[in-house]
């Protein structure tokens, strides 16, 4: 980061407490509870018996016109500290400053009244998000064209479908002009069209100069939009930096644990590694990019005639991708009792844009046995410019587009 530019947001040793909810049957035991409390102040550094910390010591700065990213697994932090920075709760102690229009972008149609007509809505919405009402007049017909509902804008909104209201929501929202966005899990609204429009729309604000802080589990659109990242691990930042090693050391982190409820295996697989031809590790990569895979498997008691499979599979767990050592023409592999073998897949990675993921197995073929399996052993995220779905990319090129009228057909008869 850049020490001349000018920080639009700066966290500074941000911590919050929360309570434990406490049940109370009776009065008898609520009227004690409450005097204790009063007798047990404490200060705001100190946790009492039913205490805990959401967020701890957690400071950084965000750039004026940079996109940054902010991740971790569930109770990891992330809700609390998108309540801080949009200014629904306040710090037990650290500062939160933002220079500038602050609009978030947490639960699209917040706001909605359900007898008023979508109209009605967007000069509601746009008000409560912060919009002048003139700027909202202006900006009026580019937020429903976007939204998609022309023919439905003069319907009261409690006749939409939800994927309506959040189109419409997500539309007035993304047409704000903050210094400052915060987004939550807002991308993934609507059917996949809108769902593509939305991050598109975001990289557009991305690029006309916005700041912006995205909030989300979706680490593919966290890895297209933002530069540099921050990892929350149990309220702590656990690293901040390029967005490709924050995310690296979230995955590596989410597969370092094995399954330990077995008994130890003859052998087992006991490294993954997914590289570009560079070395640097494969966390988002374009369609048709080269990767390699390397395996280590190590045994713990003599074993023969094994094999390593890879797999990939996509996020709803279907396997487009099963190749093995033995089926490539390798043959099959002996280890002695602490012997490591080491072998490498390069793959050209034909996918259409989406999140993949590597899955390895140890097996002997011959007797149908599986010895050792990692699934899923890591991910990466296939980002493509060209709108294409499914799993395989054929890399579409339109050759040919035109109308032909009627009239054009009666006069090439003659």
């Amino acid at each position: 980061m850049s020490s001349l530019a000018t920080p639009v947001l700066q966290v500074r040793n941000v911590s919050k407490k929360f309570r434990k909810g406490e049940l109370y049957d009776s009065l008898r035991d609520l009227i004690p509870a409450l005097t204790g409390r009063l007798f047990k102040l404490r200060k705001s550094g100190e946790l009492g018996d039913r205490d805990f910390w959401a967020l701890r010591e957690v400071s950084f700065e965000v750039e004026r016109g940079e996109a940054f990213g902010i991740i971790g697994s569930n109770g990891a932090g992330k809700s609390t500290i998108l309540k801080l920075l949009s200014g629904i709760m306040k710090p037990t102690s650290g500062t939160v400053h933002v220079d500038g229009r602050l609009s978030a972008l947490i639960e699209v149609g917040a706001g909605f009244h359900q007898d008023l007509t979508g109209r009605e809505n967007v000069f509601l919405n746009g008000t409560i998000l912060g919009m002048r009402r003139e700027e909202i007049r202006r900006r009026f017909d580019e937020i429903v064209d976007f939204s998609g509902l022309e023919d439905f804008i003069d319907t009261p909104v409690k006749r939409y479908s939800s994927g309506m209201y959040a189109r419409l929501g997500f539309s007035v929202a993304a047409h704000v002009e903050p210094d400052l966005l915060i987004v939550d899990e807002v991308l993934s609204v609507g059917d996949y069209v809108f769902q593509r429009k939305c991050t598109e729309k975001m990289a557009s604000i991305i690029k006309s100069g916005a700041t912006v802080v995205f909030v989300s589990h979706n680490l593919r659109a966290v890895a297209a939009l933002c530069e540099r990242s921050l990892l929350l691990e149990r309220g702590q930042v656990r690293k901040i930096g390029p967005t490709r090693d924050v995310l690296k050391m979230y995955l590596d982190r989410a597969y370092a644990t094995r399954d330990s409820d077995h008994a130890p295996k003859d052998v087992h697989i006991e490294r993954i590694e997914v590289s570009r031809q560079d070395g640097t590790p494969a966390v988002e990569v374009t369609p048709g990019e080269r990767v390699r895979v390397a395996i280590r498997v190590k045994a713990r008691a003599n074993v023969e005639k094994l094999a390593v499979v890879l797999s990939l599979t996509d996020d709803g767990q279907y396997e487009v991708f099963n190749t093995s050592t033995e089926r490539l023409g390798a043959g099959t592999f002996s280890l002695n009792a602490g012997g490591v073998f080491n072998c490498s897949f390069d793959l050209d990675l034909h996918l259409t844009q989406g999140t993949f993921h590597v899955g390895c197995l140890l097996y002997r073929y011959d007797i149908q046995r599986e010895y050792d399996r990692w699934s899923p052993a890591g991910t990466f995220f296939v980002n493509s410019a060209v709108d294409v779905r499914g799993a395989a990319n054929l890399y579409p090129r339109l050759t040919r587009h035109e109308v032909e009228t009627a009239a054009g057909r009666e006069a090439a008869a003659r």
